[in-house]
């Protein structure tokens, strides 16, 4: 087994992909859902970040976190993971339920952040799941169009969007 080494800087952002156990369609449940986002919330109240930017996809998800001085956000996803598989293991789908890796990329400037937050918006349309982004009901899209970060337009059949040629799968 390789070494794995991460890069832990406090007071950054960092983008994250989790993936499902043998890509299962974990996430295309509402109910699995509202637990994955409970589980979220419960560890950012005891270990706080600030989540950024999300897009939940049936079998993955992509999402920007800012972290502050405690920076350690293996721990932060080995405890969402650890409380998923506690509520999950009393329903029909035993686990695993993760793969037992995330990959990580610590965020360098504003440009970059803006190619991830594009990135992580455009994927449900990238993997054919939706037309448009803001079709998408898992995401941080709509938060982010009401503040006026993108156009009504954007990622619209024929519109452009900012990825800048970006693959992260």
């Amino acid at each position: 087994m390789s070494q794995y080494r991460r890069v832990y800087v406090a007071h950054s952002s960092y983008f994250f992909t989790l993936v499902t156990w043998r890509r299962r369609p974990l996430l295309a449940d509402p109910v699995t859902v509202t637990l994955f986002r409970d589980c979220l919330r419960r560890v950012r109240q005891r270990l706080p970040f600030q989540l950024t930017a999300i897009t939940l996809l049936p079998d993955h998800l992509h999402c920007i976190w800012h972290l502050y001085a405690d920076c350690d956000y293996s721990r932060r996803w080995q405890a969402i993971k650890a409380l998923f598989t506690r509520k999950m293991k009393a329903g029909p789908v035993g686990p695993p339920y993760w793969q037992p890796r995330f990959w990580e990329h610590l965020i360098r400037d504003e440009e970059d952040w803006r190619r991830h937050l594009d990135y992580i918006h455009y994927n449900p349309v990238r993997h054919g799941l939706v037309e448009c982004p803001g079709d998408w009901p898992h995401s941080s899209f709509d938060h982010f169009r009401r503040r006026g970060f993108y156009p009504e337009a954007w990622g619209q059949p024929g519109e452009p969007r900012n990825i800048k040629g970006l693959v992260l799968e």
